[in-house]
């Protein structure tokens, strides 16, 4: 049997670490073959692929403009493309199949593991953890701002009710809270089932955690619109997709303080720093480094 060679692009000490246990796990070390590097793709890299049957890449790299093209051109051998993602908008689908790559993807993530995040994200911005954290490392044991509320009768806000918002569901229920969904296929039995309850857009804009999938029709599925309709007071946590949310808006929201504050694993312009090391850098005059100067972000 030929063995098939595979070329990791911005690899990390993770990657190359999980990968290669994966190829013992799986006793695939004669039919795989794979290499990793530390440099991302782009016009300049691209050519390291050639003689590789294929590219394993995160999907920021995806979405360079012409990849595919670029690929088909300087690396006719390679065949298919794995994006170490769930995501894949971008990624010219269909370009790719008129020149015969296949690209797949991660088919989902652990819905367990997002949801407890995103209840943990809460958690955390509600009792103000972050900044006790950093108070605590500065022998400072004041306990000035950072008193929480109880989330016990509090009424919770989910958008999307997938496989990770029907989890949350689940926790948010056992919290004690009032849980209120918008869903555009809601599954009223389940909802029935469990006890919680589907409303429209608007009357869910109180406190929210995003699940929703990024396209067209969700994209600043919050912006300022969305904003004006919170409760005053209301937190925002994301763990979906960062353009669900307007980064401006939401800035001018937390300036304004309508919002108590925001819990964000994502973020509408994180690709320049997607999985690097920023600690040395100073972030620009952009959104990102403007929300950041806030203690109601983290």
């Amino acid at each position: 049997m030929t063995q098939k060679k595979i070329l990791f692009f911005d690899s990390k000490l993770y990657d190359e670490k999980t990968f290669k246990e994966a190829l013992k796990t799986l006793n695939a070390q004669d039919k795989l073959r794979f290499t990793f590097l530390q440099s991302k793709l782009n016009d300049e890299t691209v050519t390291e692929a050639q003689g590789y049957d294929g590219i394993c890449i995160v999907h920021q790299d995806a979405r360079i403009p012409n990849i595919i093209e670029k690929i088909h051109e300087n690396c006719s051998s390679v065949k298919i493309i794995a994006l170490r993602s769930a995501g894949h908008r971008g990624s010219s689908l269909e370009i790719a199949k008129n020149y015969g790559i296949e690209i797949c993807r991660v088919p989902h993530y652990s819905p367990h593991a997002v949801a407890e995040h995103s209840v943990a994200l809460l958690l955390s911005l509600n009792r103000n953890m972050h900044h006790a954290f950093f108070r605590t490392k500065q022998h400072n044991f004041t306990l000035d701002g950072l008193v929480g509320v109880d989330l016990f009768g509090k009424t919770v806000g989910i958008i999307g009710t997938g496989g990770i918002g029907m989890c949350a569901v689940n926790i948010f229920l056992g919290f004690g809270c009032k849980v209120l969904c918008y869903d555009i296929k809601p599954d009223e039995e389940a909802a029935k089932r469990k006890g919680f309850e589907y409303v429209t857009m608007d009357e869910l804009l109180q406190k929210m955690s995003l699940y929703a999938p990024l396209n067209n029709s969700t994209y600043h599925l919050i912006d300022k619109a969305a904003f004006d309709k919170m409760k005053q007071g209301a937190m925002l946590i994301n763990t979906s997709r960062g353009p669900l949310v307007d980064a401006k808006a939401l800035v001018e929201c937390l300036k304004s303080k309508k919002l108590r504050g925001a819990a964000l694993d994502v973020y509408e312009f994180k690709d320049k720093y997607y999985f690097s090391n920023d600690y040395s850098q100073t972030v620009g005059e952009n959104i990102f480094g403007s929300g950041f100067l806030f203690k109601l972000v983290f």
